[in-house]
Formats: C-alpha cells, sequence, structure tokens
C-alpha cells in the first residue's frame, strides 16, 4: 500500500514563491536605510522586522531559506540596509548581527509551528523577542567581541539602545502573522497525503 501527497508540484512552486515574496520583503524593509545611534556602529534597520515576520509565517524551513536568499543576494547586490552587501555586512564589526537572521528565523519559526494551529499574539510577542533580539543579539555580540577590543558587557550595553525599538518589531510582527494565521490557518501545514486507487486494491 502506497500514498502519494497531493498537489506536491504545486506546493513546491507555492513554497519557491512564498520565499521569494519574502526575500523581496526583507530586502524591501532595508530601502529606508539605516540609523547609527551611538559609537558602537550598530545600525538600526527595519529589516530584522522581516526576519521575525518571514519565520512566524513560513516556519522554520522556509525561513530560513528565505534569509539565505537575501544573504546570497547580497554577495553580489547591495541588498541590505545603507546599500551594503552582504560582504560588507560580514567583514564589518557588526556581522555577526547578519550570521544571526539565520539561527534567529529558524527558532521563530519552529517555536510558532509548535504552537499552532491557534496563534497568540502573547507567546508569539516571546517567540519573536527570543529569535530577532536574543538570538540576533548573541550572535552580534559575539561578532563584536572578535573584531574588536570590546568586553561582554561592553558590546552588550553599546546594544542597550536597540532593545525598545526591537521589542516594538517583536509586536508588530506577532500582530501580523495572528491576522494572516487566523485568515490562512493552514499556511503551516503540509499537504494532505490522498490514497490512490492501487492504495484501494
Amino acid at each position: 500500500m502506497s500514498t502519494r501527497t497531493a498537489g506536491a508540484p504545486r506546493n513546491t512552486a507555492r513554497d519557491l514563491a512564498q520565499v521569494a515574496v519574502f526575500a523581496a520583503l526583507i530586502i524591501a524593509l532595508g530601502l529606508p536605510g539605516t540609523i547609527t545611534i551611538g559609537s558602537s556602529g550598530v545600525p538600526i534597520t527595519l529589516q530584522t522586522l522581516g526576519v521575525m515576520v518571514a519565520g512566524a509565517l513560513l516556519g522554520p524551513r522556509k525561513g530560513v531559506l528565505t534569509v539565505l536568499t537575501v544573504i546570497v543576494l547580497g554577495l553580489a547586490l547591495p541588498v541590505l540596509a545603507g546599500g551594503r552587501t552582504s560582504l560588507t555586512s560580514l567583514s564589518s564589526v557588526t556581522g555577526g548581527f547578519l550570521i544571526g537572521w539565520i539561527p534567529a528565523v529558524a527558532l521563530i519559526g519552529w517555536l510558532t509551528v509548535k504552537m499552532l494551529p491557534r496563534y497568540n499574539v502573547f507567546v508569539g510577542i516571546v517567540i519573536n523577542a527570543l529569535g530577532g533580539i536574543v538570538v540576533i543579539y548573541a550572535f552580534g555580540i559575539a561578532g563584536m567581541m572578535l573584531r574588536s577590543d570590546l568586553t561582554f558587557w561592553q558590546a552588550l550595553s553599546a546594544n542597550g539602545t536597540f532593545v525598545p525599538g526591537d521589542l516594538l518589531k517583536a509586536v508588530i510582527a506577532a500582530v501580523v502573522a495572528a491576522q494572516v494565521h487566523r485568515a490562512y490557518p493552514a499556511l503551516l501545514t503540509s499537504a494532505t497525503p490522498v490514497r490512490t486507487p492501487a492504495d484501494a486494491a
């Protein structure tokens, strides 16, 4: 007895389309540019909001593919906020923040899938904050320590100014995710297996 997955090619095309759309969203969120506060050199951008939304709506696999798509495109194109390329970002003292996008979107996506089918905004905010703040900051601070003479506490304090803005991003991403999951409750469900005529024999 065997089963097949209904609409597998269609689902693959849909997945690729979703990855492309959310990669474009992250890139578009970088168009307003960056704002740098203090001497840390860490820029404020809206692109981490796109990372949170991608994880919350696409799940871990497609979320990671989305972030990787942006980073790969950034090897040749200035897709990051401030007109930077991925190489420019990775070679800077703040390169760890870009690397942190990958585990961040994976964690947000994985925990969001665990929470469904009912999306809770408050839990979503916590999940987004864990991935979009704790994880990204952990990688970013580690990168700052490796590429400068900053101690852990100095690197941590240099990023304290950005926490309120990133918390606001976590809230916005959760509110958006709640609305989308309410309208499309099967967004993160896999294709339904269907029985073929041979299965009934």
